[in-house]
């Protein structure tokens, strides 16, 4: 693999995927399975139904790392893209971070950020993943080469960013960090037209 896909499979303190508990539970969705399509397919879809959105299912916790999601449970959409990640790498699967600017209520202004995953598949090369929790209105799916994510951006404002990163923006650790509830944390979700400008 070479040294830039490496970035993609890094260890970090939000990304900690060496965790015993992550490790198991990446080997445990492998099952002894070789081909990467297919274990991608079964982190991404135990992510999507397994952790609950803590909107969805008004969870005060909010959780931030990728072992704290696991062990919580549930996640708003960003920490569910860190586990998820986590899991790929822990898999040796190279995982990196996607993001739109969406409309809080579908109807232009106020907007906000929402995170999601792209997974390296050898057949399809970079494919985008939305592991956020399908509901009524949101089907997110595995079916490369096909992309199938949660939202799409469709109004003025919106943006789908076309980045790949390597690690969570800043902005994203720093707003779940500060926040302790779902309901402070849903009041100031962050918000940019640009997100290179928060990358390492």
């Amino acid at each position: 693999m070479s040294k830039f896909m490496q970035q993609y499979l890094k260890l970090t303190e939000i990304i900690d995927w060496q965790h015993p508990d992550i490790l198991y539970r990446a080997k445990t969705l492998s099952g002894g399975e070789k081909n990467i399509s297919v274990i991608a397919k079964e982190c991404f879809e135990w992510v999507r139904d397994t952790i609950k959105h803590i909107d969805d299912y008004n969870i005060q916790t909010v959780s931030c790392s990728a072992s704290e999601v696991l062990h919580s449970g549930s996640g708003i959409c960003y920490a569910k893209s860190h586990l998820l990640a986590a899991l790929l790498r822990a898999n040796n699967i190279p995982g990196g971070f996607c993001y739109q600017r969406l409309s809080r209520d579908d109807d232009g202004p106020p907007f906000c950020l929402h995170g999601f995953n792209a997974v390296y598949l050898p057949e399809f090369g970079w494919y985008r993943i939305d592991s956020r929790g399908n509901k009524a209105g949101v089907n997110a799916q595995f079916s490369p080469p096909v992309e199938q994510l949660a939202y799409s951006a469709r109004i003025d404002g919106e943006i789908d960013f076309p980045d790949i990163l390597t690690e969570p923006l800043p902005i994203i650790i720093e707003t779940l960090r500060q926040y302790q509830s779902k309901d402070d944390l849903w009041n100031h979700l962050p918000d940019s037209e640009n997100i290179s400008c928060y990358q390492l």
